[in-house]
């Protein structure tokens, strides 16, 4: 390395990235872990679903030195998702309106974090002198990045199986470059759940069948986005307003609240660039179920909502339609009823049949 000692080295690289506007960066070692082993297991079990893409590449997940030949180091990246008006706090009881998940209303986070793991990849020959074998992904490779993030000390994984740094809570994007350098891991972050269950008792699905365990198939996360088909019938109730994703599970933790601690610069404007757009904040579901698919896309451009694709997000309008009880939504929901779609018609009589059955009850 040039003579360039480890640790200055080190400081370098975190230095370099918090000047890219990362949050946090943090260092560990590209060797197996407990953790990334016991992926093998939890997909045995079935909580993967329809995550077929998890399977094809799990060796990879388990050891990134099958995805980097000379792998040595896991440079992983932080950067925190501000709260906003899509928040779960704020957008939980309007009437007519769905949630969606906080980090998913403005521009993709896959593109706004990669851009600055790539830029802290490319400067690694500088800061070492030396060529550099290196890759970077942001959820978009065979990298367990909360294993990364937990193994370079960036926090613990917690109950619900989200990763919280101790500032910055569980609300962060997490980025990954892989690289050949010799370097000193972090020391690890100790697990501050305790003997706290909110989490686990907040899940509207019961998604935990364990401490630490997530099963998927069960998630909203998982239904309103990964899942293709119909959103089975015994979880619909449980949606209620949700269209994309779900943060219940973090709202709730302790470790979130007044968090973050510590101020957060924003020089790079990357927060901004991560916060809801108007249209989603609190997005209307007659405006929802009113789009056609060209309009989907616009509203969509540039943002991670495109990950449910357009069929998904109006099968997710639909339910959370059905569990608003508004009869105002009935005209909206009624056009896919009777539509040519069976997956959307499906949703819609079921959306019918629950505004009904909840008049009735009222």
């Amino acid at each position: 390395m040039s003579g360039i000692d480890s640790l200055v080295l080190e400081e370098r690289i975190r230095g370099l990235g918090l000047a890219l506007g990362l949050d946090a960066v943090g260092i560990g070692g590209a060797e197996p872990t407990q953790r990334t082993r016991f992926l093998r297991d939890w997909i045995s079990r079935g909580f993967a679903g329809e995550m077929a893409y998890l399977e094809r590449r799990l060796e990879e997940r388990i050891d990134p030195r099958r995805v980097l030949t000379g792998a040595k180091a896991l440079i992983v990246g932080a950067l925190a998702c501000a709260p906003s008006e899509s928040s779960e706090s704020s957008a939980e009881g309007v009437p007519g309106t769905g949630r969606i998940a906080r980090y998913a209303g403005g521009d993709d986070y896959h593109d706004v974090l990669l851009d600055r793991m790539r830029a802290l990849e490319a400067a690694l020959p500088a800061l070492t002198g030396r060529e550099v074998r290196s890759r970077s992904y942001v959820d978009t490779g065979p990298v367990a990045e909360k294993a990364a993030a937990e193994g370079a000390g960036l926090g613990w994984i917690a109950k619900n199986t989200c990763l919280i740094h101790p500032e910055l809570g569980s609300h962060v994007m997490l980025g990954v470059v892989l690289c050949d350098l010799e370097l000193e891991a972090d020391a690890t972050v100790v697990d501050h759940c305790g003997s706290c269950r909110a989490c686990l008792d907040a899940c509207p699905t019961q998604a935990f069948p364990e401490p630490y365990v997530l099963d998927a198939t069960r998630c909203l996360s998982y239904t309103t986005i990964e899942l293709r088909g119909p959103i089975p019938e015994r979880l619909r109730e449980a949606q209620g307003d949700h269209v994309f994703g779900c943060d219940i599970c973090q709202t709730v933790c302790p470790w979130n609240r007044s968090r973050p601690r510590r101020p957060l610069a924003d020089p790079l404007g990357l927060r901004d660039r991560l916060a809801a757009r108007e249209a989603w904040r609190s997005p209307s579901l007659a405006w929802i179920l009113a789009l056609d698919e060209p309009a989907f896309l616009a509203a969509t451009r540039g943002t991670a909502l495109r990950r449910t694709r357009f069929r998904g997000l109006l099968r997710n309008a639909l339910v959370a339609a059905g569990n608003s009880g508004d009869r105002a939504l009935a005209p909206a929901i009624s056009r896919f009823a009777e539509g040519d779609d069976a997956l959307l018609r499906e949703h819609a009589r079921w959306a019918l049949a629950r505004i009904e059955g909840q008049d009735g009850a009222a």
